[in-house]
């Protein structure tokens, strides 16, 4: 048990989150075969395997389920003792969360005025928020509407934005408009409540067309098996894609309108922190206007930066 990393425990639950080694990889930002090789020896060290493990899928072991959620209330606890720690030798560290997405510069722009946490829980965006909220977190990097800003007390700032596009079947690549795609929403709202509350609001606005699905087949192989199913190009969520695009599959730029999606920086209404505020200029300041806002450009209503 010596030989266990708190690395390797955030590992386990990033991958154990996703089921797929290449997407927690990404959320990670670490290589993929550096992933797989520590899990391995993460599982060397415990004495069980953690994962059930082949070419096409990833699923947990008895003993992964068993784990899994005293492995989440350890990490918690270290994340507070090193937040406890800091503030005891008057360095207290500003707690960072995140969905999937980081600014590439992060770390270069932290490292000038404040001591940056990652959190280790990598969680959706509504997690994200309320955690923000209730003080497990300083700051969060999520997708948030202005409705949940002042219900929870939250104050956000945007730090990216991504422009979505559709995956067709065939081997046209022109543009399609949004009325003539369809949008996936997961029956998991656990998982992918702010993604159906986005694709909702996209299906209504612009005529695409809602397709209920209960596989978590909002990204990943599942997600191109619904593409060829469903004989309309699907909308791609801001999580993306780490699983290469199939031969028979192709990128369509969606028009009429083009669709984007948000990234804020979220803290607390009531925080003065000097370094929390700190941290949040120097994340944001600089960005620039990430969203177009042009007429055949759309934002979701209640989008706090539209």
């Amino acid at each position: 048990m010596t030989r266990m990393e708190l690395r390797q425990l955030r590992y386990f639950v990033a991958v154990a989150e996703e089921l797929n080694f290449g997407r927690a990889a990404e959320r990670l930002l670490i290589a993929g075969p550096s992933l797989s090789q520590q899990i391995k020896a993460l599982e060397r060290a415990l004495g069980v395997r953690l994962f059930d493990r082949d070419r096409r899928s990833v699923s947990l072991t008895p003993a992964g389920s068993a784990l899994l959620p005293h492995t989440r209330a350890l990490l918690e606890r270290a994340a507070d003792l090193q937040w406890r720690a800091g503030r005891l030798a008057g360095s207290e560290p500003v707690r960072l969360g995140y969905v999937n997405w980081l600014p590439g510069d992060l770390t270069a722009r932290a490292a000038a005025v404040a001591q940056l946490h990652l959190d280790a829980w990598i969680a959706p965006s509504h997690t994200q928020a309320a955690r923000v909220a209730d003080g497990s977190l300083d700051l969060a990097v999520c997708w948030v509407r202005t409705e949940d800003l002042e219900r929870r007390g939250l104050r956000a700032r945007l730090i990216g934005a991504d422009r979505l596009y559709a995956v067709a079947a065939g081997d046209d690549s022109s543009d399609v408009a949004a009325q003539d795609t369809a949008v996936l929403l997961d029956d998991d709202t656990t998982s992918w409540s702010s993604w159906n509350t986005y694709a909702e609001l996209l299906a209504r606005d612009t005529g695409a067309r809602a397709v209920r699905i209960t596989d978590g087949g909002i990204t990943g192989p599942a997600f191109f098996d619904h593409v060829r199913r469903s004989g309309l190009p699907v909308i791609n969520s801001p999580k993306g894609q780490t699983t290469p695009l199939p031969a028979d599959l192709v990128r369509r730029p969606v028009v009429a309108p083009e669709i984007h999606w948000t990234w804020s920086l979220v803290r607390r209404a009531s925080e003065d922190r000097p370094a929390v505020l700190a941290l949040v200029d120097a994340l944001c300041d600089g960005v620039g206007d990430l969203v177009p806002h042009a007429p055949d450009a759309w934002l979701p209503e209640g989008d706090p930066h539209r």
